[in-house]
């Protein structure tokens, strides 16, 4: 099984590691395949406070519809799409080869025409790799980024809905805690190289697709980004296991030039850093993490990340969540996440409505059924604030499961 199904697998009980049970192992020749992933579906019940006149630029809470009706019901994925995927690996050469290859099926559109699927399936991974454990390991093809990818890999949420539950088009899952504590990592190309494993360190560097949002309209005089450059990624990590403790410690950073499509502030580049950790203890666990980026916008990459007449914005964000599992093996969640937007330099205009910060409450209960059936409830509070005082909130409970294969 591929590194980031079996955190996945792992994250379905709540205890992200490197280490899971493989999916289903068959020798094929030189090669061994597994096929492995999970399928899960949510009901989930909305209820939005705030008409939608009430506009949050940026903002992920929900609002009411022009009718005025707050209340809204959908049955779909959560954050973690449905997955099949095909990992195969060998060694020849004294190397070790391997390629993955998946797929993510939704549950529904869940959109006006139906549940006709006309969008079809996503494919989120699609590379190779080949190293040694005597000097690392290279990537080459599509796989969820570096930077951001351990704080959507440890949040409880991967197991459940999260924030935004409710979608309007097909092949959407729900936001989890992206945008209310941490940056969408996103998928896509890249070539990477991960270092031997020293006693509990690792790191990873790489350059990144440049067409990740590339045109992407801002709605802010509908500005427009071009990104023709490689992007940068990297992280650190340190993993420990102890009588009494057990976890992992994570910097990362990025790097990307973009242009705009304003003559007024013509290029930049977009920064950022974030430091997080996981720890557990007995049958409690804690996670924090806390990014910080230079035009990196909220959300998702570069959204809303600069103004069209002053320049890049400032962003920062982090979440805390606390799990413990309880005598029953059910394993309960709190958690809190922000994430915050700041205004450019001479931004008045724009006060009123510009996003100033997504803020996250969620309370979850994750029930192991079986070794691989997880039933699944999360509460969740979502309130956006924009800068010139509108304000949009939701809360959503959601009931379902997750099976990993």
């Amino acid at each position: 099984m591929n590194k980031n199904i079996k955190l996945a697998v792992a994250g379905a009980v709540l205890a992200l590691s490197a280490q899971a049970n493989a999916g289903i192992i068959i020798p094929a020749g030189d090669w061994t395949l597994d096929v492995n992933g999970n399928v899960n579906a949510f009901a989930s019940w909305t209820k939005a406070d705030h008409a939608a006149a009430n506009t949050v630029t940026g903002g992920i809470a929900a609002s009411k519809d022009t009718t005025g009706e707050g209340n809204t019901q959908s049955l779909n994925t959560g954050l973690l799409p449905s997955w099949l995927g095909f990992t195969g690996t060998t060694r020849q050469n004294d190397t070790d080869v391997s390629f993955t290859i998946s797929m993510q099926p939704n549950v529904s559109d869940n959109g006006a025409a139906g549940d006709s699927q006309t969008n079809g399936p996503l494919w989120r991974q699609t590379f190779l790799t080949f190293g040694d454990k005597s000097w690392g390991s290279v990537k080459l093809g599509k796989d969820i980024g570096i930077f951001a990818s351990d704080a959507i890999l440890n949040d409880m949420t991967l197991l459940g809905v999260g924030g935004a539950a409710s979608v309007t088009s097909g092949n959407v899952t729900s936001l989890g805690g992206i945008g209310s504590g941490y940056m969408y990592a996103s998928w896509k190309g890249q070539v990477a190289y991960t270092t031997p494993n020293f006693n509990g360190f690792q790191a990873t560097v790489g350059i990144v697709n440049p067409n990740m949002g590339i045109q992407q309209a801002h709605t802010d005089a509908n500005n427009t980004l071009y990104q023709d450059r490689f992007g940068m990624e990297a992280k650190a990590s340190y993993s420990f296991t102890g009588d009494q403790f057990s976890g992992k410690v994570w910097v990362g950073g990025l790097s990307q030039k973009v242009t705009t499509g304003s003559a007024a502030v013509r290029d930049y580049t977009i920064t950022a850093g974030d430091i997080g950790a996981n720890i557990s203890a007995g049958n409690a666990g804690l996670t924090a993490y806390y990014y910080k980026g230079e035009g990196l916008g909220t959300t998702f990459f570069a959204a809303n990340g600069y103004s069209a007449a002053s320049g890049k914005r400032d962003s920062d964000g982090g979440y805390l969540q606390a799990t413990y599992i309880l005598p029953t093996k059910t394993k309960l969640g709190l958690a809190y996440g922000r994430s915050n937007l700041d205004l450019a330099s001479g931004e008045a205009a724009l006060a009123s409505t510009m996003v100033d910060q997504n803020e996250r409450m969620t309370a979850g209960l994750y029930h192991p059924l079986t070794k691989h059936l997880n039933l699944v409830a999360e509460w969740n509070s979502i309130e956006s604030k924009a800068h010139g005082g509108n304000k949009q909130e939701n809360k959503t409970g959601s009931l379902g499961a997750i099976l990993f294969f």
